[in-house]
């Protein structure tokens, strides 16, 4: 006669092991896991809002096409009015980076014809150039933070 383990044996922990494994790629690598969202190729001129252009960069994290405007994801940079001198020094910077990373060329962005929108009805894209994810760049460069909204270390 066999006796059974209270506690599932091996097989349950090793279930429970994967699983949580499984779960864990899934929150911090999601983006990367399985296909990427349709992508569209954009090769628009950005300019700086204010001067004229009908596609321009907002701030380190916005831009517009004419009536759209759009919020770059996978990133946080910090605000133009910002809380601190310093904050609003550091937006400056980010917004003239992204202007740079824009100014390089054909790009291309996630949300293909109906992007997802945010609660300010900004279109939610995630851009691309080559294998470069534009997020990457922006908190690489030590100009922005990752997309955890509301959850900033603070730029002051």
């Amino acid at each position: 006669m066999r006796r059974r383990s209270r506690g599932g044996g091996w097989r349950g922990a090793v279930t429970v092991a994967l699983t949580l494994a499984l779960v864990g790629a899934w929150v911090l690598f999601g983006d990367r896991i399985g296909p990427r969202p349709e992508v569209t190729e954009v090769a628009s001129s950005f300019g700086l809002c204010g001067e004229g252009w009908g596609a321009c960069v907002v701030d380190g994290d916005t831009v517009r096409i004419g009536e759209r405007r759009i919020r770059l994801t996978g990133f946080d940079a910090p605000e133009m009015d910002g809380a601190c001198e310093a904050e609003r020094v550091k937006a400056r910077e980010a917004r003239t980076a992204l202007h740079q990373w824009l100014s390089q060329g054909r790009f291309s962005w996630t949300g293909g014809q109906d992007p997802p929108r945010d609660r300010y009805g900004r279109e939610l894209r995630a851009a691309y150039r080559g294998d470069e994810r534009l997020a990457d760049h922006m908190i690489d460069a030590g100009l922005a933070e990752g997309d955890g909204w509301g959850l900033r270390s603070g730029w002051c």
